[in-house]
């Protein structure tokens, strides 16, 4: 059983996207705090603790989007992968893209789930809250 609130960071560019993925990350039964970016270059800073985000807490899970501007969700993944410090920080890819090309590529550099965001309200929120169940309450996080 977890002690502390989960640390998420949402990496979502689309405004409508993020406030659907935290408010069904409001209502999970597990207490967690979102940590929203909205692109490559801020994600990478806040996960090593870079300004502006040199105060910001450790992570525990990151929710990516691939298509993001600046630096993409895959150079994001690419880049987890190869820093020592965040190798092990679990990482799901959260999608508008169901492109075999995608889902691919992500486990092939280490993604540990690939969810394709659903267009419609009720299968997105449901969408999250299955992340909720599996990924915050069963399963152990580094760190735990």
């Amino acid at each position: 059983m977890r002690t502390r609130a989960v640390e998420i960071l949402l990496v979502e560019d689309s405004p409508g996207d993020a406030r659907l993925a935290i408010e069904a990350l409001k209502d999970a039964r597990i207490l967690n705090t979102v940590h929203h970016v909205i692109d490559g270059v801020e994600a990478l800073a806040f996960l090593r603790r870079q300004p502006p985000f040199a105060d910001a807490a450790p992570i525990d899970i990151v929710l990516l989007d691939l298509n993001l501007p600046r630096v993409s969700g895959r150079e994001v993944l690419t880049a987890i992968r190869a820093d020592h410090d965040l190798r092990k920080l679990p990482v799901i890819a959260l999608t508008t893209s169901a492109a075999r090309g995608d889902v691919d590529y992500c486990y092939a550099n280490g993604v540990n789930a690939f969810i394709t965001k659903p267009v419609e309200f009720d299968q997105f929120y449901a969408a999250v809250q299955s992340f909720e169940n599996f990924w915050l309450a069963v399963v152990a996080l580094p760190g735990d």
